[in-house]
């Protein structure tokens, strides 16, 4: 038996309902400026590279450190990380606020270089429909990009994308103020890392039964902790428990 379609709406109403989070969930209604580009570059190799030297700059930049200390590898798993939290996290904000989910057609997509924070990301005619949340065809081809090119894990990769859905679950709870929308991402969370390419990935927590919060605990790392200073992230696997639940335990209290 076929699957009964599902009826499409236009995605503009639930795009400006998870805007209103911040904007690493903004994807736009693309306009008459210049500079915006098809979403199909993102899948040329020499176009991800270029990406990858900016995000580098950057980082030198920030942190005053020579070029030779901040490896290439780290900053294309960087840069794919915020990548993916670009992509997957206005998605995940519209379902969880609205029940609908953006048809994400890589088509209908577009972006605009910056040197740092969100890469703007426009949309033109997108629709949206009730139903479960998918990601592959988006994230993806672009994560193969950035694998090949870079000689990145795809368990690496894959725990960033996981990263990117659990940060976006969290700041769904802590930006919304509406516990059934926190409820329903973190749902949708756990059904993506229940299934593969994400099975395996990661977890969600909830420490304190009685919030509408969660948490995810990676099972790999972004390889973030290799440029001097970095750190390790709150998802980490190399995260010592301890620290990780007084994390928790301050993001709780606020």
């Amino acid at each position: 038996m076929s699957a009964v379609p599902r009826p499409e709406v236009d995605a503009g109403p639930a795009m400006r309902a998870a805007a209103r989070l911040g904007p690493y969930f903004v994807w736009q209604p693309r306009d008459a400026e210049p500079g915006w580009r098809p979403f199909a570059e993102l899948l040329d190799p020499a176009v991800v590279a270029e990406r990858v030297e900016a995000g580098r700059r950057v980082l030198l930049r920030m942190s005053g450190l020579g070029r030779d200390e901040i490896g290439e590898r780290v900053v294309a798993s960087t840069i794919f990380l915020g990548l993916a939290s670009r992509l997957v996290s206005p998605v995940l904000a519209a379902a969880a606020l609205t029940g609908l989910v953006p048809l994400a057609d890589p088509a209908r997509l577009w972006w605009r270089p910056v040197e740092g924070g969100p890469m703007p990301i426009a949309y033109d005619g997108l629709s949206a429909a009730e139903g479960g949340m998918a990601i592959d065809h988006l994230v993806g081809p672009v994560l193969e990009v950035f694998r090949r090119r870079f000689a990145l894990s795809p368990q690496v990769l894959w725990g960033n994308v996981a990263s990117a859905l659990g940060g976006a679950a969290g700041m769904i709870a802590d930006n919304a103020h509406d516990s059934a929308a926190a409820e329903r991402a973190a749902t949708i969370v756990t059904g993506l890392l229940a299934e593969p390419p994400l099975a395996g990935m990661a977890t969600l927590h909830r420490p304190d039964p009685h919030r509408a919060r969660w948490f995810l605990v990676r099972r790999n790392c972004c390889l973030y902790y290799r440029i001097p200073g970095g750190g390790f992230c709150g998802d980490c696997v190399l995260t010592p428990d301890e620290v990780r639940r007084q994390h928790w335990q301050r993001l709780l209290s606020r």
